[in-house]
């Protein structure tokens, strides 16, 4: 097959600059992911691919001397560029021009994955086969000779690996380089019927003249043309007598054969599968049911699988806000004592304390940006938890088991994927949409996708559970997303019942990968990503809007000066008491409430650092309680260690809190230190939350919070997918729910 030309240090292929470009393909939980976190590291960069939001990763390998750039494609069964995955994959593949291509076959599936591998070889481009989970296929009693498999494929290199055990990975990277170096493209041809390979030719003669297809396979391109793709005619619509010969070819073979051109080609395809799959394959003579098997026949089991599901989900939620509570008050006590001190001392040395300096940087920046990395913890906490559910495999499943609820309200079972997207952050649950095939689908998904509780909205839950609820917060937290999933549901049933009630349900096709033992390497680089991104967020976006809320509370209106004001007659404060009687009805009717849900709009997490601003910075104390360096790092090790203990205290403590939800049943927890946080900036904000919220106000807060108007990046993405109209009736609905329910919440609670 022709070679297609290579591009190697410039251009979209290699946009990390590095000597060559590999593309990393494979179908979605064939272990891709984690063959690309294991050959790249840390050495790895998230980005969006170019014209679209959609997440691109891309890593740096070095193998024989030369430095690698390995980008991840996403997962697709084929090339065939009906989703959004497949055309990317298929985009990337003929118009970067990859060095070679590395495609992860899940061992035992090898017959469908070797689907996308032929669709690979067709493109022109040097193909090396990972092999992947040859381990749960040995346990299957499933034999593959991968010499055998390689001689089929004309000694194309096949590697078998088990990717979340590195087993394999040194052998694959050294076959990477002389692929790399030769660009030897694999001499095999899937045959099909005389009738189409006649039309393959024949179409193969125009564009073997056409210099502007020179970068194709033409084998490749003629086959596109007769599956009727139409990405590819517009691609070559210059060339009118080739499209016009495609066309009449189309229908040629049509006519003589009673089949469009596409299905003779799938079956081609798969004949040539079924051949190599005989002499490579070897299966035991009786069927053995595999631990994977029976686990889903409790876990996925259609009665229970949704209970196991939400139980597994309040798990997650008591492990987020109760283990990682001791390290967050350490964070805090690092950041208003030690810190905070130590930069009054650098503003009295360089001569500027009680300026306003001292005060943008003590009152403004450490109190807004420090107010909210002390949750670091609490996300921590939540990706990791989610990271093990997704690397076992049982995240999978979870989509499988809502299937059938997602079908009851109308929408199709993929759809569960980007709401469970949502729980971590609304802008790529939104762009997540794209994998769904139906344009109604994704724009009811991404309109539902806002009220799945993001991670932004955890730390306001977190503090106002410890203000009201103490170590149930882990309750009230839990009773948010619920609340969210259930407004979602509502929502749904709406849209699907009485807007879009013709709408068809489309069966819901996903592959479940096998349960494994997560991989640490591969959990420690997810959580380190998604980690990393809050804290990205908080240096650039909150640090901005602290700066400006801090501005806007120290210009006076009503009285004062330039940071020396009282909060209420500053800018701030005169603002937002204009809008607060519109929230009195939900109990929550102050300036301060209603100015903390303003810059909420920028992002979630403000709403704290607005909060702290607006309740503790007029009671903090502005001089420094000691700033010995000696003594401050000593208490800084000393809290570390203490907060240590108390999460291992609180892990041993989850046990008893389930099964004490059991009637009658109380077992008594652990208590092998505690500490007194009074002096933390979190401990005055629950003390001042104490003084201005009621437990049924604080609650309406949160539920306002949940429902309302999500960030503003949300809602440009939202904007950015479906145009302006659908973006502003989704800020309208969201805002009627949202003020609708606190009220409710509010009013109803004080009448019982």
């Amino acid at each position: 097959m022709a070679a297609v030309k290579s591009c190697h240090s410039t251009g979209p292929a290699n946009s990390l600059a590095l000597d060559f470009t590999i593309a990393l393909a494979g179908n979605p939980n064939a272990g891709k992911s984690t063959i690309f976190n294991a050959l790249t590291g840390s050495h790895q960069h998230v980005g969006n691919w170019p014209g679209k939001t959609v997440e691109k990763k891309e890593g740096k390998l070095t193998a024989g001397g030369k430095d690698i750039a390995i980008v991840d494609l996403p997962g697709t069964y084929s090339l065939t560029a009906f989703s959004m995955e497949e055309l990317i994959a298929r985009d990337f593949l003929i118009d970067s021009h990859p060095d070679a291509v590395i495609a992860v076959v899940d061992a035992t599936n090898l017959e469908r994955n070797l689907y996308l591998v032929i669709q690979l070889i067709e493109t022109g481009l040097p193909v090396i086969i990972a092999l992947n989970m040859s381990d749960i296929a040995s346990q299957r009693g499933i034999q593959i000779d991968p010499d055998q498999l390689s001689k089929k494929l004309f000694n194309m290199p096949v590697i078998p690996t088990v990717g979340y055990r590195q087993h394999g990975l040194d052998k694959l990277r050294r076959a990477i380089e002389p692929v790399i170096s030769t660009r030897t493209t694999s001499k095999i041809i899937t045959h099909f019927d005389p009738v189409i390979e006649t039309e393959i030719q024949s179409l193969q003669a125009f564009i073997d003249n056409d210099v502007e297809l020179a970068g194709y396979s033409s084998r490749w391109l003629a086959i596109k043309l007769l599956e009727n793709d139409e990405t590819i005619f517009e691609r070559v619509r210059h060339n009118t007598p080739m499209v016009e010969a495609a066309r009449y070819a189309i229908h040629t073979i049509t006519e003589t054969t009673g089949d469009e051109p596409d299905t003779w080609i799938a079956d081609g395809r798969y004949g040539f599968i079924e051949s190599i799959a005989k002499d490579v394959i070897r299966r035991p003579v009786d069927s053995q049911i595999s631990v994977s098997d029976r686990l889903d026949r409790i876990l996925t089991h259609r009665i229970w699988g949704v209970p196991i599901f939400l139980f597994f989900m309040w798990l997650v939620f008591q492990f987020t806000a109760n283990v990682s509570a001791p390290y967050l008050d350490w964070i805090d006590g690092v950041v208003s004592g030690p810190f905070t001190n130590w930069s009054f001392s650098l503003m009295t040395l360089l001569g500027l304390s009680g300026s306003w300096i001292e005060a943008l940087l003590v009152d403004g920046i450490i109190a807004g940006v420090g107010g909210v990395l002390v949750f670091v913890p609490v996300l921590f906490s939540l990706y990791f938890a989610i990271a093990i559910m997704e690397d076992s495999g049982y995240m999978a499943r979870a989509a499988f088991v809502m299937d059938r609820f997602m079908s009851a309200l109308g929408l199709h079972g993929k759809s569960f994927l980007p709401l469970l997207v949502g729980f971590g952050c609304t802008v790529p649950a939104i762009y997540a949409t794209r994998t769904l095939d139906n344009h109604t689908d994704r724009k009811i998904t991404a309109f539902l996708a806002t009220f799945m509780s993001c991670g932004a909205r955890l730390p306001v839950y977190m503090i106002f559970g410890a203000a009201f609820f103490g170590s149930a917060s882990g309750n009230l937290v839990f009773a948010m997303y619920l609340t969210g999933i259930g407004v979602a549901i509502l929502t749904s049933l709406v849209m699907t019942r009485l807007i879009y009630r013709d709408k068809p349900v489309p069966p819901f096709v996903m592959e479940l990968p096998p349960y494994r033992v997560p991989n640490a390497r591969t959990v420690a680089i997810t959580v380190r990503e998604r980690s990393m991104a809050f804290i990205r967020k908080a240096g650039t976006i909150i640090l901005i809007a602290s700066i400006i809320i801090w501005l806007l509370m120290a210009i006076p209106l009503t009285g004062g000066g330039f940071n020396d004001v009282e909060p209420e007659q500053s800018a701030f404060g005169t603002l937002s008491k204009v809008s607060a009687p519109v929230f009195a009805p939900a109990g929550f009717g102050d300036w301060e409430s209603t100015g903390a849900l303003v810059t909420g709009f920028v992002a979630k997490e403000v709403i704290i650092s607005t909060l702290t601003q607006t309740y503790v910075g007029a009671e903090q104390s502005t001089e420094p309680t000691g700033t010995n360096v000696v003594d401050n790092t000593v208490e800084i090790g000393r809290s570390l260690g203490e907060a240590t203990v108390l999460t291992l205290q609180a892990v041993v403590n989850i046990v008893p809190r389930t099964v004490n939800l059991i009637p009658g049943v109380s077992i008594p927890e652990a208590a092998l230190v505690s500490v007194d946080a009074s002096g933390s900036d979190d401990a005055r904000l629950e003390t001042a939350l104490s003084r201005n919220f009621t437990p049924l106000s604080a609650l309406a807060f949160n539920v306002f919070i949940l429902l309302y108007v999500p960030c503003m990046s949300a809602t440009a993405a939202m904007r950015h997918e479906f145009g302006a109209g659908w973006m502003w009736k989704q800020v309208a609905y969201t805002f009627a729910v949202a003020w609708l329910s606190a009220v409710l919440v509010f009013q109803i609670g004080g009448l019982l």
